[in-house]
């Protein structure tokens, strides 16, 4: 089994990092081969270029190596922050730029109108995301707009209409170490749930 684990955030010392390196941990100890990513830290450039607009594939070697790691993961794992109900920049154009045709998903172009044919069948998603804002104010306020953004905007979209597991921790700001830990014990647990259920 391969998987990919791709982490935003630019603070080196975030929980974020604790959660992407804990993930890399059991997924390394479970025999899985992993493809890991600090986009921040590889100077990942999250702007789409003009010839990315298309179905031809990139001329970036960065982006090339993520789509092929991407392509021939079975698993997928991202871990970002909520901000403003959305990834940061960084991984929103990772998703811009690796996850579109010819690799991710693509379109009949004789069809016009035609929803377009997911390329990620078959593979699992899941996600880890940290915030500052309550459950309750979340999902009935803001109406957890992560949750639509990755189950179906893009999980969904590329094919993967099931197997899509996602966590949000919260509240990180007034979390104690103790709490903490016991998260990190939560992460390593969900990732060993989701290998049982490959």
């Amino acid at each position: 089994m391969k998987a990919s684990v791709i982490l935003a955030h630019p603070y080196e010392k975030s929980f974020n990092h604790a959660i992407f390196y804990t993930a890399v941990d059991c997924l390394k100890k479970a025999g899985v081969l992993v493809f890991a990513h600090d986009l921040y830290a590889e100077g990942f450039d999250p702007v789409m270029t003009v010839d990315e607009l298309g179905k031809d594939p990139t001329e970036d070697p960065l982006v090339a190596q993520y789509a092929r790691e991407l392509t021939d993961s079975d698993l997928l794992v991202f871990v970002h922050p909520n901000w403003w109900g959305q990834p940061p920049a960084i991984l929103k154009g990772y998703i811009d730029r690796v996850i579109r045709p010819p690799y991710a998903y693509d379109f009949d172009e004789n069809a016009q109108g035609a929803p377009a044919t997911g390329k990620l069948t078959g593979k699992t998603g899941i996600v880890f995301n940290t915030s500052n804002t309550p459950e309750e104010r979340e999902n009935n306020y803001f109406h957890d707009p992560l949750e639509y953004l990755w189950g179906r905007c893009v999980f969904g979209f590329c094919g993967m209409e099931e197997g899509f597991t996602r966590r949000m921790f919260r509240v990180v700001a007034d979390s104690t170490e103790e709490i903490r830990e016991g998260w990190l014990e939560e992460v390593g647990l969900i990732i060993e749930r989701v290998l049982e259920g490959s």
